[in-house]
Parts: C-alpha cells; structure tokens; sequence
C-alpha cells in the first residue's frame, strides 16, 4: 500500500494545475488524510472524486504526536491513502510531513505526485541563484528577532552565493517588505512573487535599492520572498 503525497492547486482548477495522470491516481484513492477537510472536499470534487464516497481525516497545527500514526490505518487495512495540503506540495511548510514521516517509520511506501510549488515556481521566476538555495519557512515575527534572522541570511548567501527563501502570513507581508527594504543592504536583490498561477500574479525582481525609489505594497495575498546578497 502508498501513501500518495498530492499537491493542491495555488490558484485555478486542478484539471488546470495538475497533469492527468496524477488526477487519475487520486481519483482511484478513497482515504485522505487534509489540512482543512472543507476546502479538500471542493478539490477532491473538482478533481472528479465524489465527496460522499471518501473518507477524510484532518491533519493540521492542532493534531497531537500522538495521533499521527493513527491516520495511517487505511494503509494498515490495506488501502492507499492521499495526503492533500492546503496549497502547494505537501510536507512542504505543512503539518503533512509528520504523517510522511510516520509512514516511513512503518515501512510503507511514499509517491510524491506531480502539482505545483510555489517556492519552485518563485524560483524558477526569480532570476536568483538556482543552482545553491535554502527554503528557510517563517522568519519570526517579533521586529527585533526578524532583523537579525534577515541579517543572518543575507550574511550566508553573501559568503555561499545562495538564494535565500521564506514566506510569511499574508497579512504581515507588507511588515516584512519594510523590513527587508530598512536592514538589508542596498544592492542585495530581492525577488517578491505574489498570487502564483492567479490572474492577479505578480512576480517583482529588483535591488533593495530599487525597490526604495518604488514603493509597493503587496497585500494580503499568497507571497514568497527570495533574497540573494552580492558579494563584497
């Protein structure tokens, strides 16, 4: 038995966002372990799945350790099981890892399906560095702390040429770009990419310096930020 790991659309259909084959796969699948067990219920029927025909358990923030394996027993009964995140891949700055990594400690198989990845996507876009990058998460949300992890990281793609990658709850993004913009130095380059695979997308590249003489304001939208630091 599989443990399918299955990416959801960040924007759009799934039919739009995912090849078919992985649209077949998860419509052969009657378990599924979600993040949110609302918002899966519309994309398992968007995908052609019918809602009442599947059984759906929720892991998110809230789930204990404990009750991680648990959600595993489909796989237990002998039936494949879907892992379905919110957006993006799963597993990926998503409580999904921890059923990902249960699976493995019993032994199961784990098959990643092919979808979209906004920190790929916001990569590929960026004009950065991609052959050296590091995905960092959140950065912490008290000013002074977030001054010297922004810091921090400019630091280490100066010295290792690397791409710096993080993302931050929509409606503090604006409060990071005013920070990235007051602590980082003026020719580092900053890549904000916004509303991926939306009609409303938006994917900017400029130097802090740049980005001065340009106010922007990002919104409370869906966003990476990429950073990469110019040498010395």
């Amino acid at each position: 038995m599989i443990l399918y790991a299955i990416p959801a659309p960040l924007g759009g259909t799934a039919e739009a966002s995912l090849p078919a084959p992985a649209l077949e796969q998860i419509r052969q699948l009657k378990d599924f372990v979600v993040e949110n067990a609302k918002s899966a219920r519309a994309f398992l029927s968007a995908a052609g799945c019918s809602p009442r025909e599947v059984q759906i358990s929720e892991l998110n923030e809230h789930t204990r350790p404990a009750e991680v394996t648990h959600l595993l027993q489909p796989l237990r009964e002998g039936r494949s099981l879907g892992l379905l995140s919110e957006a993006g891949c799963p597993a990926i700055a998503d409580p999904g890892a921890k059923l990902i990594e249960a699976a493995h400690a019993a032994g199961y198989k784990v098959v990643p399906l092919v979808g979209p990845s906004s920190i790929v996507l916001a990569l590929m876009a960026s004009g950065l560095e991609g052959q050296r990058f590091a995905f960092c998460g959140y950065l912490p949300r008290d000013a002074s702390e977030r001054k010297i992890a922004l810091q921090r990281l400019e630091r280490r793609s100066r010295s290792d040429k690397e791409t710096e990658i993080f993302i931050e709850t929509p409606y503090r993004n604006d409060a990071m770009l005013a920070a990235l913009l007051e602590n980082c130095a003026p020719g580092t380059r900053l890549c904000v990419a916004a509303d991926l695979t939306l009609p409303s997308e938006s994917i900017r590249t400029r130097t802090v310096g740049e980005w001065k003489k340009a106010p922007f304001q990002i919104g409370k939208r869906p966003a990476v930020f990429l950073l990469l630091a110019q040498g010395r």
